[in-house]
């Protein structure tokens, strides 16, 4: 047998290798083993024979792109939306004929579930997809580099700080595609210092393009690392002639040196300082830093499955548990008596509150704080609530967020999640506090990516309250 050692050096960078690939991991990445070395293949499929280059070898992960497929799986496309998706870490899945990318998500779902004996009786539905598998992101945040004379702007390539730049990029709404381009061509007849990390020399360096696709206009971020007003006025001059749907430009300034994107201060170039956007009847106000949804095809989704589950009469008081900028409240108003909202983000708060008012909305109230605490106060005061609504982040719920909101004894709990495996992990919870998951209904926000929405409907048991069991091991 051949020592670890010598195995490490057989995944040299660089190194060719003819690799069988068996399944694909939870980031979309096809998996391989070469003598005892498992490789991550971008781009790969299960079933697959392809001959790979090893492109990065770590303690933990190696990592391959496809050089040449040997041998097909029948869900390839021949033809791909786009040439960089075994470089590119934005769309993994691009080369997967769609119908198999849902299935695969499906099956990523029951896999979360199974692990926990107490949901696998959870009907889980059909993935419900979305009307545009490409051209729907309406948000983009891209990275400005090089020099101005040729400027890249992109997103960094795998394993490194190396920008990619994805020009009309298939997943784009075609006017953040034109925006990015407009920009690369302001850049240069402007000679825009752009921003060099290693040496914090330059100004520009991020590009923020936000699109409302029912007003057909977009908004661009110019996010610098200081205060530039004629730079960025001649640029956004040079944009707006270039792309007349552009309404609303802002500059953003962020000096730190971390990989945070937004700094803390916008300075607005135009008159106009937001957008309006809606997802069904509801519109929502985009400002530079206020949350929406990337898809609004796949949210609505999302918002009308919350409604239809819900089976709200006008009589029930509603929680919305992480409500962001009031989405799901918003879409559950009208058929409540009353809706609150929680959100650790003031900001966002305060969005929420706009949109309530832009769409005349007065049986909604929303609060900043911790929700753990919210939850207990609401317990406290002793308040009726007949459904709690959880959405939380993608690291899910804390324990506590789900005893509180357990013990405030609503009829129905609708957990919205973007992870599997936060979601079944907080679903075992749940059961042990006396919720029995019903069915979940996953949702395809993100084509071409790993990622996928659920729903999850949960009921209040009316049988002993089960304990939370530990996930067992694959």
């Amino acid at each position: 047998m051949e020592s670890s050692k010598t195995a490490k050096r057989k995944a040299v960078v660089g190194r060719i290798l003819d690799l069988s690939v068996t399944t694909l991991d939870e980031e979309g990445f096809g998996l391989a083993v070469h003598e005892t070395t498992r490789i991550r293949v971008a781009g790969a499929l299960p079933g697959e024979t392809v001959r790979a280059r090893i492109t990065f070898s770590g303690q933990r992960d190696t990592f391959a792109d496809v050089v040449k497929v040997l041998r097909n799986s029948p869900d390839r496309l021949l033809t791909p939306p786009c040439g960089k998706g075994d470089a590119c870490d934005g769309c993994p899945l691009i080369s997967m004929k769609y119908r198999a990318q849902l299935e695969w998500k499906k099956g990523l779902v029951e896999g979360a579930m199974r692990r926990y004996p107490v949901l696998r009786d959870t009907e889980i539905m059909p993935v419900i997809p979305s009307p545009k598998p490409v051209g729907y992101r309406t948000t983009a945040k891209l990275v400005v580099s090089g020099k101005f004379a040729a400027p890249v702007i992109g997103i960094y390539r795998r394993n490194s700080h190396d920008v990619m730049d994805i020009g009309d990029c298939p997943l784009h709404h075609p006017l953040v595609n034109r925006v990015a381009a407009a920009v690369k061509d302001g850049i240069r007849k402007g000679k825009v210092p752009v921003y060099n990390p290693r040496t914090r020399n330059g100004i520009l360096r991020y590009l923020v393009v936000r699109v409302s696709e029912r007003e057909g206009k977009a908004m661009a971020v110019f996010v610098t690392s200081q205060r530039s007003f004629n730079e960025i006025h001649h640029l956004a001059k040079h944009l707006q002639t270039s792309v007349p749907e552009v309404e609303v430009v802002a500059q953003n300034v962020n000096s730190s040196t971390g990989n945070v994107i937004l700094g803390d201060r916008d300075y607005f170039v135009t008159r106009e300082q937001s957008l309006t956007d809606c997802i069904g009847d509801v519109r929502f106000t985009i400002s530079p830093r206020s949350f929406f949804q990337v898809n609004n095809d796949g949210a609505r989704s999302i918002y009308e499955t919350v409604r239809e589950w819900a089976s709200l009469t006008g009589k029930e008081t509603v929680t919305d548990v992480y409500c962001g900028v009031g989405g799901i409240a918003l879409f559950l108003a009208a058929g409540a008596a009353k809706v609150i909202g929680y959100e650790s983000i003031e900001a966002a708060v305060d969005d929420a509150e706009k949109n309530a008012r832009a769409n005349g909305i007065r049986n909604c109230r929303f609060e900043a704080g911790d929700a753990a605490e919210l939850l207990e106060d609401l317990r406290d005061e002793g308040k009726k609530v007949d459904l709690v609504v959880l959405n939380p982040p993608r690291k899910g719920c804390d324990e506590r967020v789900l005893r509180a909101a357990a013990a405030l004894g609503p009829a129905t709990l609708i957990y919205v999640s973007c992870s599997p495996e936060t979601l079944s992990r907080d679903l075992n919870l749940l059961a042990g506090f006396g919720y029995r998951s019903v069915k979940i209904q996953p949702v395809d926000m993100f084509p071409q990516t790993p990622h996928v929405e659920n729903v999850a409907l949960l009921v209040r048991k009316q049988t002993d309250v089960e304990k939370p069991v530990e996930r067992r091991k694959p």
